[in-house]
Formats: structure tokens, sequence, C-alpha cells
């Protein structure tokens, strides 16, 4: 009998994206596993299911997009189609990354089971029951749980369904409004409302079980506990040396408090930077969480999860433990509760991660030890790191997409390279170092309230614990070449420009008059000085628009921004006086001494990454897609809110000639590092000069890292992948300090992917 062949390392694949409503949420997930598995031990695959149910092994410079439609269109030409047969002959395991119908719900699980592939967490019939609401819900009452009161709706009744019918459902068990309407097989609280009354109730059913579309579900009504919301992730432990022996522990609780003003914890308040308050651990007393924490482990054995579960519930006032949405899967993206908790409990992303699939891995009797080498080699790139100090935070309207900016760049910097110390700048530009439980903190205000003088480090001190200053800060002194300035002062080499080029981009004004002196095309801009708008009545308002702004800027629409922020904020589109007037005073009411009001450009909207010192390359652009005219800040943070079409849709030629107007901009305002340059494309058709023609509308010199941001997207279609990107930037400021020429490789040596031909200048 021939031997079996032993494997290097284990193929993992990331099953992500899927046929459900939630595989935005989903490609979030399998984005900050594939960022975080070890690849010392696996070899990692990146495994996309489309909405139809095709899988494809996805390129990695499709893996951080910020949204699906990104790349979807592009998959047929540059991923490799799979069935389902074919799998099993590529991969090892499945990391269960996909959420929702199809995905947590038996159909997956059964699917692998038949093809005899391992995957992590719930099998058949656990998956299966944990998905269906209904059956769920009974089970766990019949079991002694406390669940929400409540009905469901069949399907098979809403065609006939009415306020009647559900008043009287409502009536048999005592059940008063307000209640929750929510869908029996949906999470990422897609498809829940409240409703107050019944008027508003059979619509809110509808909305329930429509909310998939092509497909009617089952829906409940449920009671509405008061109380304080919890979430709980609990672990498998698995005794390595008796497999069979297994036991749940259960990470720090979050306590989650939903926006004033909002019914419930929403998909927003979930996903966007900042929203809400996910307070870990929980405030309650010792004894309550440790209740609580009973509880979620038994829920979990009796659904027959394994490996994980994240049970959602209320500690009512009454003190009930009120469980309302047991997950046999959690989302994974980098700043979701999961990561909250385990940072709580001492674990990093990586070694939570790697925690799971060594679990599921001892299951299937799949373990092998860690090679010699690799442990070796270890040893060897420890003793040779380089210190980085990672600032995030700052004093900005920006310093949350900087918390996940600098989190992003903390975990995206090798481990193996450098040593990695956190620092959060507060909004008085104050200096603490972080450990990964305050790193993983959901809001700056949380963890303003969470650090102590104990952790407060003076900016004189910053040479003693770092070799180089990573700035994670957008806008404010961060962004304005006052950080920049300090650094300096300090000796520390950091990324980005200096001090003349980083303050001159920051005021949008004076870098429009810079570029136009210099040749390069700007929209028509006027500056209001707040002291001259508050001196005039409305009818003096009125004639100084009239008089000063409309005659200038040749009429409406136009823009309304401050002159030195970023990231969409306070960015305004006026269409008439009054708009016009409004959009002004919003701006002086956030306490800005200037508004700039420009004129509306038409054309197709880009953004372009420049990497690079003395010799950048600027990347493939990218076509922002929005839904109004604006690009709005969720368009740009929320996960499956914004697209990009990476490279945008334009032919070759035009794009050489976009890029090399963005790359001579670099250049003639002596930007360093990297940059993002944003700028609207006109055809000769569009142009009012009759040939095409880019218009620079800013330059943002310190851009968001995110995980999924465009430069990243940029960057990956030329072969750099994220890590990659960011140990270039860091490259290159040290290149600065030490006074030496570091290119960028030249185009014919970076591979560039799909239909992209542009030269890269």
């Amino acid at each position: 009998m021939s031997q079996p062949v032993v494997l290097d390392k284990y193929r993992i694949a990331v099953l992500m994206g899927g046929k459900s409503i939630e595989r935005e949420v989903s490609f979030n997930s399998g984005r900050t596993i594939c960022d975080h598995l070890d690849s010392n031990l696996y070899e990692v695959i990146p495994l996309f299911q489309t909405e139809e149910g095709h899988l494809f092994i996805l390129p990695w410079h499709f893996l951080h997009r910020g949204k699906i439609s990104d790349f979807r269109h592009r998959l047929e030409q540059e991923a490799r189609l799979v069935s389902w047969d074919e799998l099993k002959l590529l991969v090892d395991f499945v990391y269960v990354a996909v959420h929702g119908r199809y995905a947590e719900d038996g159909t997956l699980q059964g699917m692998l089971e038949v093809l005899g592939i391992p995957y992590l967490g719930a099998k058949v019939f656990g998956s299966a029951l944990g998905m269906n609401k209904v059956a769920q819900k009974s089970y766990l009452a019949s079991q002694g749980v406390c669940v929400p009161a409540g009905f469901f709706v069949q399907a098979a009744q809403l065609e006939l369904l009415t306020a009647d019918m559900l008043e009287q459902e409502m009536s048999k068990i005592s059940l008063h409004f307000p209640v929750i309407v929510k869908p029996s097989h949906e999470g990422s609280s897609l498809g829940i409302r409240v409703i107050r009354s019944l008027s508003d109730l059979v619509a809110a059913v509808y909305h329930a079980a429509t909310v998939t579309p092509g497909s009617i579900q089952d829906v409940l009504v449920e009671e509405k506990v008061e109380g304080m919301e919890f979430v709980g992730v609990s672990i498998e432990k698995i005794n390595p040396l008796n497999t069979h022996e297994r036991s749940w522990f259960t990470l720090p609780l979050t306590e989650v408090v939903h926006e004033v003003g909002t019914d419930f914890f929403d998909y927003e308040q979930k996903y966007m930077p900042g929203r809400a308050e996910k307070i870990t651990p929980a405030r309650c007393e010792a004894a309550q969480q440790e209740a609580i924490k009973q509880v979620c482990e038994h829920v979990a054995r009796l659904l027959q999860f394994e490996t994980i579960a994240r049970i959602d519930g209320i500690l009512a006032k009454d003190g009930r433990i009120v469980i309302i949405d047991p997950n046999s899967l959690t989302g994974m993206g980098p700043a979701t509760f999961l990561f909250h908790q385990a940072a709580e409990a001492g674990y990093s992303h990586a070694q939570l991660i790697n925690l799971l699939i060594e679990n599921e891995l001892l299951k299937y009797g799949m373990v092998r030890a860690r090679s010699k080498a690799t442990k070796d080699g270890m040893s060897n790139h420890a003793q040779a790191r380089r210190r980085i100090a990672v600032l995030l935070g700052g004093d900005s309207n920006e310093r949350e997409i900087s918390l996940e900016s600098g989190r992003n760049v903390c975990y995206k910097l090798s481990p193996l390279r450098y040593i990695v110390t956190p620092v959060f700048v507060n909004d008085r530009m104050e200096l603490f170092k972080l450990d990964s439980r305050l790193l993983l903190k959901n809001s700056t205000r949380e963890i303003a309230q969470h650090v102590t003088a104990q952790e407060q480090i003076a900016w004189a001190d910053l040479p003693s614990i770092a070799d180089f200053v990573f700035i994670g800060l957008h806008g404010g002194r961060g962004e304005n070449g006052s950080v920049q300035g300090a650094l300096e002062m300090l000796g520390l080499p950091f990324n980005g420009p200096g001090v003349l080029a980083s303050s001159l981009c920051m005021n949008k004004h004076a870098t429009n008059q810079f570029l136009k002196a210099r040749g390069f095309e700007v929209p028509a801009s006027e500056l209001v000085e707040r002291a001259t708008w508050v001196a005039l009545d409305t009818a003096g308002q009125k004639k100084f628009i009239q008089k000063q702004l409309l005659k200038k800027l040749q009429g409406y629409p136009l823009i309304i921004k401050p002159h030195n922020d970023g990231c969409s904020v306070m960015v305004a589109k006026a269409s008439n006086d009054e708009e016009l007037a409004a959009a002004i005073d919003a701006i002086f009411a956030q306490n800005k001494t200037v508004a700039m009001v420009e004129e509306f450009m038409r054309g197709m909207e880009l953004t372009v990454g420049v990497l690079g010192n003395e010799n950048p390359i600027a990347l493939p652009p990218s076509q922002a897609v929005t839904k109004q005219s604006i690009l709005s800040m969720e368009e740009k943070f929320l996960p499956g809110a914004g697209e990009n079409q990476t490279p945008a849709p334009l032919p070759a030629q035009s794009l050489i000639f976009v890029q090399e107007q963005v790359r001579a901009a670099f250049i003639a305002l002596s930007c360093q590092g990297y940059s993002r340059i944003d700028c609207f494309y006109q055809s000769p058709d569009e142009s009012p000069t009759g040939k095409e023609r880019l218009v620079l509308l800013e330059v943002n010199t310190l851009p968001a890292l995110t995980p999924a941001t465009c430069l990243f997207h940029q960057a990956a279609e030329i072969g750099i992948k994220p890590m990659d990107f960011i140990e270039r930037v860091v490259e290159f400021g040290f290149a600065v300090k030490e006074n030496r020429v570091v290119d960028v490789p030249a185009a014919e040596s970076l591979q560039l992917n799909g239909d992209v031909q542009a030269t890269l200048f």
C-alpha cells in the first residue's frame, strides 16, 4: 500500500460571498480571515461564490475591493471557475465565511459533507436549526431557555394577511406594542423593523417576508424586550490528547448601545466606523456576566453548534436573560464583536482565527506541529525587527476613519519584520500607547474613556519606542504639517510628505491656486469668510451670493465644502440661493472660519493613487460610482454601500493621460511616499475646451488605509498586495530620512491584471 502524501502546508479555502443578501458582510469577513491566516502554516485560497452559486478562486487583486460589484463583471475573465466536485481536489479545509441563506442553514454544510471536505463550524443539523428562527425559538423555549414572547406568520398566509388577523394573534398572547418584526432566515439586522402601531404592522411583515428578492419567508413578531443588549461569543475547546473531550468557554461579553433616536442596532450601526457603542466587557455585575455566559454555552450545546457560536440576547430589566438571536457563525470584519472580545481575552486577530482552525483540524485528526524551520525563521526575523509607532485617532472629524486606518496598518505590518506599537492621539493631541484590547474598541470616544495616565507618553518620548512613525491620522493637525513638523524636530522618519506639501495640500483652495499657476486644470472656486458672512443679514447674504459667487462661478449647481477637511465631511451641493446659504451656514456652525464654494464638475469622477518619492508611479485610476451627485461617507466606508471600478472604464490612452497628469501634480506639489488625488475626467464632448481634460479636485497626502480602500484595489491591479504596499510606504519614509533614492519597481516588472494596458507613470 502506498504511503499518504504529506503536504508542507494545508490548503485552506476561505469561502466568502454567497447567495444570500449578506454577501457583502461575508466578503468583508473573508478578506479579514485571509489577511490574518498564518501563511507559514497554511496556503490560503480565497474562494468566492456568486449570488448564482458559481465558485471562483478569487485573484488576490480582487480581495481588497470595497464591494462585490467592483470586480463581479471581471470574474469570468480573471478568476478560475471551479466546480464543487473539483474543489475537493484543490483544498484540504474550508473556512466558512459566508453568512445567511445557503451558508449557515445546512445547505453548504450538506454539500461539504457529501464531498468529504472538512470545514469550520456547526454541521448540518446545528446549522439548519440555528438558521431557522421559528424552529430555533420553539426548540429553545421547550428546553427552558427564555426567548421573547411572540408568534410567527407563515409565508403562505401573506396573501390574505390583514391587520385584524395580526391584532388577534397579539391578543392571544397579550403582546403589546412596540414589537420587533424580523425575517425567519436572515441576519445582520436585515429586514428588521420596530413597529409601534397596528397600522404599520402589515407593511412591516411584508417587508420582512420579501427582504430577499425572489423569495418569501416566514416572519416573526416578537415583544421588544427592554434591558441591556449583549453579544456573547463562545469558543469550543478541544483536548488535543482526546478530541472527544470538548467544552465551551465564553469571551468577555459585549454590551450594545444603539444610537439615540434609533429603535435597534441596525446595519449601518453595526458596520460603519464609530457608529453606536459596543462596550467590552459589558457593564453588568460579575454574577450577571457569569450567568449570561453559562446561558450562551448552554444554548450553543442545545443547538449543536461547533467550534464557535455567537449568541445575542438581552439582560432584561427584571433580571431575565432573554436569547434573541443565536448564530452558528459570526461576522469577522476587522473591528467586529468577536475581535473586541478576543482582544480583552488576550488574543490577536491571527491568534484567534488560527485557534478556530486548529480546533477543527484536531477534530478531523489533521493537526501537525509547526516545523522547526518555521520557528527558526521567525526567531531570526525577530532579532532584526524595526520598531514602528502607528498614530491613530486625532483631532479632526475624520478620527473614526483614522482609527480604522491605523488599526489596519497595525495588522498589515509584518510581525516578522516590525515591532508595532499602536499610539492613540486624542482630540487634545495627547499620546497613549494601546494594547490589543484598547486598539479594538469601537470608537475613538471609547478609547478616550479607557486610556489612563499609565499609558500616556510624551511626544519627546517617541524616539525611545520607535524607529519610525506611521501617521495613520487624517485631517486636522495630523495631516496639515503639524505632526510632520513635530516628527522632523524629533528626528524620526515618517510616512508621507514633509511639512510644506502637507500644509499646502490640506488647504484645498491654496492647492488649487498652486496647481492652476502651474498649468493644471482645477475647478473655479471662491472662499467665504465667516466674519464677512455672519455680518450680513439675509438680504445682504443673497446679494453677496449673486454678486460675489454666482458671477464668478458661472451659476448653479455649486459645491460647498470646508477648505481644510476631507472624507466628504460637510460637503454639499446647492441648486439655488437658499440651499447655498444653508450649506454655508452648516459649515460655520461647525466652527469653521472659511467655506469654499466651487463650480460643479461634470464628467467621470476618478481617484488615483500615487506611490513613490523622486520617481513615483501613478496607479490604475478608479471610477467612484455614486448614487447621488456627491460621494457620501457611507459609500466610502460602509461594506457594500459604495462602488469603485478599477481600472476606470476609459480607453487605454485616456488612462495614460490621467496617470500622466496625476503623477505630474504629485511631483509639482513635492509629495512623497504615497497620495490619493481626486479628479474629474472630461471627454472632448464634455470638456469646454473640446479636448479631453483632467480637472484636479484635491490631493490627500495621508489617504485612508482602511481594509477596502481604493489604494489597495489599484495597487493590487499591478501585483502589489496590501502588506507590500504598506511596507513600501515605510521604506519610502526611511529613504527620505536617510537621503537615499528608492524607486518603485519599473512598470514592466509589475504584473498588470485583467485589461489594464496603461503604462505606469
